[in-house]
């Protein structure tokens, strides 16, 4: 007698623990940015031959690996184009959506920019978890969209093994107040408007089910305001620290300015519970990738092992790094001339 599988039997929406159903979480499944930038390498957007040539004038693109791309579409407007999405990165369907939701629009913050339209990007293990929790997902993204006063129309979805959520973003900005993360110069000091230890956090969250409050509390915080105020104080330079941690995008931002950056250890803010979290091991793979990454060009020598893992620990939809200054945010560092290292901790 042949015997024939049973098909997947759905859990109960109230028993799931999504982040089981993924192989990492949140930004932490990123591409390591040494491996990212060789895939792209090579990559341009110039026109050559007898393509038509695009409308517009590409002001950010490729180059500097920014945080969004910016076409200058007429005097006075350009538009920013950004997508990001990710697996799980907490139990809860309807937070995880906002969490997303909330990563995705901030690369238009980061460019300075205000988003307009927003569309899903939803992947879904359809024989596998309920479509109920998928609603609550989409709930999670819409509420965020509304909040920031982006449209949200539509999308696109496919069955995929593991489930997947995150946004394209389309938004507006001023091409003569766009933040990018090649503008940096010597002698302007770094700030950072969000706490780090997210990456530790949510790696505890996973292995354990404790949930950290405050730590999806800064995940689902905008950065509208951070991105208007840097604005309308001058700051031209900056960029948000979400996977590749703070030490990978401040050596991003400060290699395409031609500068180097020095990072005050003692003054860079962190979540409760991260400093327990790391000491009792829940350090994601993509953390120690971060720091491997940044190490040859790097003096970490003066801080520990723990706390430099901590300066790289990945993070999920993060605060802003501006080369500049807000009020609220901490000073954590400056840009210096360019020396023997392109990041220096102390």
């Amino acid at each position: 007698m042949t015997q024939t599988s049973a098909a997947p039997t759905s859990p109960a929406s109230d028993l799931v623990r999504l982040t089981q159903y993924a192989h990492g979480g949140g930004c932490a499944c990123k591409i390591p940015p040494g491996e990212l930038e060789e895939i792209v390498a090579g990559l341009t957007t110039n026109v050559a031959g007898d393509v038509p040539e695009p409308p517009g004038e590409i002001l950010v693109g490729l180059d500097s690996g920014d945080d969004a791309a910016v076409v200058s579409i007429r005097d006075g407007l350009a538009v920013v184009v950004t997508t990001d999405f990710f697996t799980p990165v907490v139990d809860d369907a309807y937070d995880w959506g906002r969490i997303a939701a909330t990563n995705a629009l901030s690369d238009v913050y980061a460019m300075g920019g205000t988003p307009l339209v927003a569309v899903n990007l939803l992947a879904w293990p359809r024989e596998v978890l309920p479509f109920d929790l998928a609603t609550r997902v989409l709930q999670g993204g819409l509420d965020v969209a509304r909040q920031a006063g982006c449209h949200l129309a539509g999308g696109h979805s496919v069955d995929d093994p593991e489930p997947k959520y995150g946004m394209a973003v389309t938004g507006l900005v001023d091409p003569d107040r766009v933040m990018r993360n090649d503008a940096g110069r010597a002698g302007q000091p770094l700030s950072l408007t969000k706490p780090l230890g997210v990456g530790v956090l949510n790696s505890r969250h996973k292995a354990t089910g404790e949930v950290f409050e405050e730590a999806v509390a800064a995940m689902t915080t905008l950065n509208a305001a951070a991105s208007r105020a840097a604005v309308d104080a001058g700051v031209r330079c900056g960029t948000d620290v979400t996977g590749f941690g703070l030490l990978g995008h401040l050596y991003k931002l400060a290699r395409a300015s031609g500068v180097s950056a020095v990072v005050d250890a003692a003054a860079v803010p962190y979540l409760a519970g991260a400093r327990e979290a790391l000491r009792d091991g829940y350090v994601s793979g993509g953390t120690r990738r971060n720091l491997d990454w940044v190490a040859p060009y790097a003096d970490v020598s003066a801080v520990s092992t723990d706390e430099a893992l901590l300066l790289a620990d990945a993070q999920t939809s993060g605060g802003l790094l501006l080369a500049g200054e807000i009020p609220g945010a901490p000073v954590i560092g400056e840009l210096v001339p360019r020396g023997e290292h392109v990041l220096m901790v102390r």
